[in-house]
């Protein structure tokens, strides 16, 4: 668990660059100013919760037990979520599409799994290798 989190971190921080200079430079010539700060949160959302994998990680040695493993994949489900469904709705409304229709809700849900990611965390933290 501790690798794959590590792995996943650095793997979510490296694409929230590529994500943030791509929104930075190409993006900001195509977008409005409201879809590229919208862009940009998902980037920061996603940045975040990269650190959050990374914490957990090196965590991980100290507090290995199911609530640290379990704050890890709900990052990691958060960042999919969350920013991936920012990413999708900024592209559909760029290209003339209104929303994501019912997939909008993805947005709130990888909100929640951060949170559950926090909580699972402060959890971990208090039961020390269980």
């Amino acid at each position: 668990m501790q690798t794959s989190a590590l792995r996943l971190g650095s793997l979510f921080a490296a694409l929230a660059v590529i994500l943030g200079a791509f929104g930075a430079h190409a993006l900001k010539q195509v977008l409005t100013p409201e879809l590229l700060q919208t862009f940009e949160t998902g980037v920061k959302y996603q940045f975040y919760h990269s650190f959050a994998l990374l914490i957990t990680g090196v965590l991980y040695s100290s507090f290995a037990n199911k609530y640290t493993k379990l704050a890890s994949t709900f990052f990691t489900i958060g960042i999919i979520l969350f920013s991936g469904s920012i990413y999708a709705l900024v592209m559909l409304k760029s290209s003339g599409q209104v929303g994501l229709g019912g997939l909008g809700i993805l947005t709130p849900i990888g909100g929640v799994f951060f949170i559950l990611g926090w909580l699972m965390l402060i959890l971990g933290i208090g039961n020390k290798n269980k």
